[in-house]
């Protein structure tokens, strides 16, 4: 024997997303969250270490297609942030085309807490430097981690080793090998 209950009330139109509603379990103006996002900063600084962040600035020749400008421009003074990152070991493999260094690092950021430092988001083509390793990252991607309930919170940005570093393309060479063919004479200077 089924039952049919009936209501006296309608049921008020349905509320808009942004606004709070009586089922609502999160509340976005909650405190809460900025003190969560207070927290990852602090958790950030502690497990990380400190980084030389060198912005990118975007040229004319900037192509939208390839993500990418033939004369970049980059910051020579660093900003000194906080990041984690686990360093790596560079792995140098060789492939059918010649040695290859295929390792990428990630970097993950507070993301309110880099924006802050940087006064914009990251950008693809922006340099960074670990304190404690002699070794400079180009970011090649940039995405967002967030939490379900809470929102956006980290920045993370994956970044490869840069080769044509200013200091590796401007180094002084000061001898040469002998040409081929020759008697395998000494070196010259320049």
């Amino acid at each position: 024997m089924s039952k049919r209950f009936k209501v006296s009330r309608q049921m008020d139109g349905l509320p808009e997303l942004q606004g709070a509603t009586p089922l609502s379990f999160f509340d976005p103006s909650n405190p809460d969250v900025n003190l969560f996002n207070l927290v990852d900063d602090e958790v950030i600084r502690i497990t990380g270490s400190p980084l030389n962040y060198y912005k990118s600035f975007v040229e004319e020749d900037y192509d939208d297609v390839y993500l990418e400008a033939r004369n970049r421009t980059v910051a020579s003074e660093p900003i000194k942030v906080h990041g984690f990152y686990e360093p790596s070991v560079v792995e140098e493999t060789l492939s059918q085309f010649g040695i290859e260094i295929t390792n990428d690092q990630m970097f993950v950021f507070n993301k309110s807490y880099i924006e802050k430092m940087l006064s914009r988001e990251p950008k693809i083509g922006d340099q960074i430097k670990p304190y404690f390793q002699n070794i400079k990252y180009e970011v090649i991607e940039v995405q967002e981690d967030s939490f379900e309930m809470y929102g956006v919170y980290h920045s993370v940005l994956t970044a490869k080793i840069l080769r044509d570093d200013e200091e590796t393309v401007n180094e002084i060479i000061t001898e040469t090998a002998p040409d081929v063919g020759s008697d395998g004479g000494t070196y010259t200077d320049l």
